[in-house]
């Protein structure tokens, strides 16, 4: 940005001349429709006033590009690197651009009070010329602001919040009603519990709502019960170990992804309570935990490497203005093993 009595001109100091918002700033020079033409006339004066040059024409003035894309996830580390989603995302993210020679930031956060710092970096330090975002909160305003600062931005997940997003996913909430179906039809299971990952992300929240919906179709929807925990192992365990004796009026689980379903199995075994002849469990994602563990976890396959490649290659794409799609949905398939009382050779079902 240019500079004036020795200092970088923001669209903060822009948006104070106009009397707007930054975002609003933002919009206007960007041309977005929802700013008036009128503003934009005087949103682009007092940014030529002022000489304030925004990241993205700065770059295109020097008519070269980072050849780095950012991958973001608004978590901390320690978060990250202990699950195995964020392992195969970013696996996805370098295949793709090490085929266009590009380079792969990782941006997270540095811990749970600073939310915005994964952001922050891409926003302030004009390093990248796009960001694969994945994991943002449905309440995560962040990722509108950035895609308005000038950042292409492809989306991993679903966000029906955002305006005309770049998005690629699964139907969420088909999947987890397909694993919830499985047990109510093949295994006549009448009395299910769906334990939850935080409801505060879309993925979390759909997955709940593909629960209630084949439960409310079987019509035992007033003997289920959704719980909601961490996504992690131990997470499983407190599930199980607060429930108690609540166990003995539930025959059949459905987790959110296997790693809690792992754990509960686990805590499960320790009270004497057989899986699956007592308890059918399924989980999600089937990224390795679930096939070599014992008994082997009915599961929601999730290809997210190959989602995390599409994603990465659209981005790309985009920055090198290439019109193309805006939303892309992958198949899942529900994969059964012992967890649920199948055997390990069952014939994955495909939604």
């Amino acid at each position: 940005m240019a500079s004036t009595n020795g200092r970088r001109v923001t669209l903060k100091d822009v948006a104070e001349k106009v009397g707007v918002t930054p975002a609003a700033v933002s919009m206007a020079l960007l041309d977005n429709g929802r700013i008036s033409a009128e503003k934009k006339i005087a949103i682009r004066q007092a940014a030529t006033e002022l000489g304030y040059v925004g990241s993205s024409a700065a770059r295109a003035l020097r008519n070269q590009k980072t050849n780095t894309i950012a991958l973001i996830v608004p978590l901390t580390a320690t978060h990250v690197f202990g699950h195995s989603y964020f392992t195969h995302v970013l696996q996805g993210v370098t295949e793709a651009c090490n085929r266009r020679d590009v380079q792969t930031l990782l941006a997270t956060n540095a811990d749970e009070a600073h939310g915005l710092a994964a952001y922050e970096r891409v926003l302030r330090g004009n390093m990248v010329d796009g960001a694969v975002v994945t994991s943002a909160a449905i309440t995560d305003s962040t990722v509108q602001r950035l895609s308005q600062g000038g950042v292409p931005v492809v989306l991993i997940g679903n966000f029906p919040y955002l305006d005309e997003p770049v998005t690629v996913g699964i139907d969420d909430r088909a999947a987890s009603a397909l694993a919830t179906r499985h047990l109510l039809e093949v295994h006549g299971r009448k009395r299910l519990i769906h334990v939850a990952g935080p409801r505060d992300h879309q993925t979390g929240l759909d997955r709940s709502l593909g629960f209630a919906d084949a439960v409310r179709e079987a019509g035992v929807d007033e003997g289920s019960l959704i719980v909601e925990s961490d996504l992690t192992e131990q997470g499983g365990a407190t599930v199980i170990d607060e429930l108690g004796s609540r166990l003995a009026d539930y025959d059949g689980m459905v987790f959110a992804n296997d790693d809690m379903a792992f754990g509960a199995i686990t805590a499960l075994t320790r009270l004497g309570i057989g899986v699956p002849t007592e308890m059918s469990v399924v989980g999600f994602d089937d990224f390795g935990l679930a096939r070599v563990v014992s008994p082997g976890i009915s599961t929601v396959r999730v290809p997210v490497e190959e989602m995390a490649r599409d994603a990465t290659e659209r981005l790309l794409q985009i920055v090198d203005g290439v019109p193309g799609w805006t939303r892309r949905d992958f198949d899942v398939q529900f994969i059964a093993r012992e967890s649920c009382g199948c055997s390990a050779t069952e014939t994955p079902r495909e939604l």
